[in-house]
């Protein structure tokens, strides 16, 4: 059986700039450097992620899925698609100021996301009971949708 090489080359940078009223935010040091899957290497063929707080102060995400991210041919995998839903709407609930772990993750997926193409993951907590926190999100582009999520948060003990 024949090997195939890696591709090393790594793709050129692409523009991962907010909207207006869209203020940058580091949200993945609300958790740490190991609890970076998706946003752990910023340079890298697989995500490119640049997040930021909307005027509402939702969490929003600039996201770009590389060619390391392919499932159907010249499409991302949705698996990719839903770590990215995973960890933007953790973050999401991070960001409001809840502790949390990823209870549960309802992802539907809509449509077809073509590779090396910037998205918008949208995130916004919905409610907060308990040690319960929803945040629903979904990964889009102008009117396009790629994939919609509920997220059930659970927030973690004092120890």
């Amino acid at each position: 059986m024949e090997k195939q090489e890696k591709n090393t080359e790594v793709c050129p940078p692409v523009d991962l700039s907010g909207e207006a009223g869209w203020t940058p935010f580091d949200a993945p040091s609300l958790v740490g450097a190991s609890l970076r899957f998706v946003s752990g290497e910023p340079d890298g063929n697989r995500y490119r992620v640049r997040y930021y707080k909307d005027d509402a102060e939702q969490l929003r995400a600039r996201i770009w899925f590389g060619p390391e991210t392919e499932g159907p041919p010249g499409h991302a995998h949705g698996g990719a698609m839903a770590a990215v839903l995973d960890e933007v709407l953790g973050l999401a609930a991070w960001a409001a100021g809840h502790s949390i772990v990823v209870g549960n993750l309802n992802v539907s997926f809509r449509n077809l996301l073509p590779l090396e193409q910037v998205v918008t993951v949208e995130s916004e907590v919905v409610s907060a009971q308990g040690r319960k926190v929803m945040v629903h999100g979904r990964i889009c582009l102008g009117e396009t949708v790629f994939a919609e999520a509920e997220c059930l948060c659970i927030t973690i003990r004092d120890k």
